[in-house]
């Protein structure tokens, strides 16, 4: 099996992934849990079969370089698309290459799709005839949930693979690898206290980062290798043009526009986040819910959609437990629309905190449920005739609100016995009020009321 690299040695002109781009498996750093010794994707290496897959994973972590590591363990033909920039006729012309180079040289293909969620159906299903015939080997790398974005067709014939951003750890190994490739500043362009030229400051075969600095860039990175050293490289430019060889946490503020974290306001990371902010409420959690809360801000969340999360998490998750929480909830989406950002953010905060702490209940969620699920199964009942409104003369003929109880006429301001279903309708008890908080009380007070119901039916 040839491990060869499938590139010509790389310009020292060309982009710093480039030229650090792995050329054997052995150099990629991080996702162990594939290419470790026994994972599935170093069995595939070691296998000599190809097979069709998806990679799914954040920017950053591999995916096209997997795909070309793979073109060149197999020898086989390396044909990229790119979904953005792509359509119907450019995968046409990459069939017809592939047709071309099994003819004329005999060698399978590998064609490559970067972004495939972003292809339609129609385009997506043009792959499948020749992934059949066994022409092509597809991989597609996606950012998005492939169950959600990728035909079933298509998935169905090709095993999902999900990368992992990088750890820390990982990307402080990448981190020493790129550092020891960067073009020093040369000495001559160092000046000296004295503004003339001097060279002891500059004798150094890379540039220098304390550790603060490295520590601060491994965190702007965010798990992603690509934006690693895309600031590398932006910092050696930096670094050049003020000529100075030692890289400190002042260098970096002054170099480096504001980090936003890993968030993708309408993808996979979006979803996930939110889902970890409602549970961590959920669960109780204020520091977790707080944290999930500040981490959607600073990827650049909208606070209003957050604001809407947050009344929607009163309603279902705390309810009549502690109704206070629904109004503070409404409260703070009403200050951040009054103060805006960065002030009215910290009423969401606020609210959030309050979700976390109140007692919890989920009871009139799930009787809305039930209701809804009886109602849409059920028949249309007619309104007893002792519910019925009686605005005319006519209707009181016809019996429209004969023998109505009014409740405030009756002991208790409760009419015991009363029935407000349909007369046809069998008994359901939808909202079963929790232990918890002001519900405990309303139970109670339910339980009253039904007992009250059973002495009436008993005495007729």
């Amino acid at each position: 099996m040839q491990t060869d690299s499938l590139f010509d040695p790389i310009s020292p002109a060309a982009p710093l992934a480039e030229r650090l781009r792995p050329k054997h498996i052995d150099e990629v750093i991080g996702q162990s849990h594939l290419l470790g010794e026994g994972r599935p994707l170093r069995l595939a290496f070691e296998s000599g079969k190809l097979h069709s897959m998806i990679l799914w994973g954040p920017p950053g972590v591999g995916k096209t370089t997997l795909a070309r590591l793979m073109a060149s363990a197999f020898d086989a033909e390396f044909v990229p698309l790119s979904a953005v920039l792509s359509g119907v006729k450019d995968i046409r012309e990459a069939i017809a290459q592939a047709q071309q180079v099994l003819q004329q040289r005999g060698r399978h293909t590998i064609l490559f799709v970067d972004e495939v969620h972003r292809f339609n159906k129609s385009q997506q299903d043009a792959f499948l005839p020749f992934v059949e015939q066994g022409l092509v080997t597809f991989i597609g790398a996606t950012t998005e949930n492939p169950s959600f974005e990728v035909n079933n067709a298509l998935l169905s014939r090709a095993q999902v693979y999900v990368l992992h951003v990088l750890s820390a750890e990982e990307l402080g190994v990448l981190f020493e690898r790129a550092v020891q490739t960067l073009t020093p500043v040369r000495p001559e362009l160092v000046e000296g206290d004295n503004g003339a030229a001097s060279t002891s400051s500059a004798r150094t075969d890379h540039l220098e980062f304390n550790d603060d600095a490295k520590e601060r860039i491994i965190g702007y990175a965010d798990g992603d290798a690509r934006r690693l050293l895309n600031v590398l490289e932006q910092l050696q430019t930096a670094a050049q043009t003020a000529k100075v060889t030692n890289i400190n946490a002042e260098f970096l503020d002054n170099t480096l526009a504001q980090s936003l974290r890993r968030f993708d306001k309408g993808g996979e990371a979006f979803y996930d986040q939110i889902s970890a902010l409602h549970k961590s409420v959920r669960g109780s959690n204020p520091d977790a819910a707080l944290y999930w809360l500040v981490r959607m801000l600073d990827g650049g969340a909208d606070p209003r959609y957050l604001a809407r999360r947050i009344v929607r998490m009163a309603w279902e998750d705390i309810g009549l437990a502690d109704p206070r929480a629904i109004q503070m909830t409404v409260d703070a989406a009403q200050t951040y629309e009054r103060l805006g950002s960065p002030e009215g953010e910290l009423a969401l905060a606020q609210a959030v905190l309050y979700l976390a702490v109140a007692a919890k209940s989920n009871a009139g969620y799930v009787a809305y449920n039930a209701a809804r699920a009886f109602v849409a199964q059920d028949g249309s009942r007619d309104v007893p005739l002792h519910l019925r409104n009686a605005p005319t003369k006519l209707m009181k003929q016809l019996d429209y609100g004969k023998d109505y109880r009014y409740a405030h006429n009756e002991a208790d301001g409760y009419a015991a016995g009363e029935s407000y279903f349909p007369d046809d309708m069998p008994e359901v008890s939808f909202y079963q009020p929790t232990e918890r908080g002001l519900e405990a009380k309303i139970a109670e007070k339910l339980a009253h009321l039904r007992e009250l119901d059973e002495k009436a039916k008993n005495k007729n």
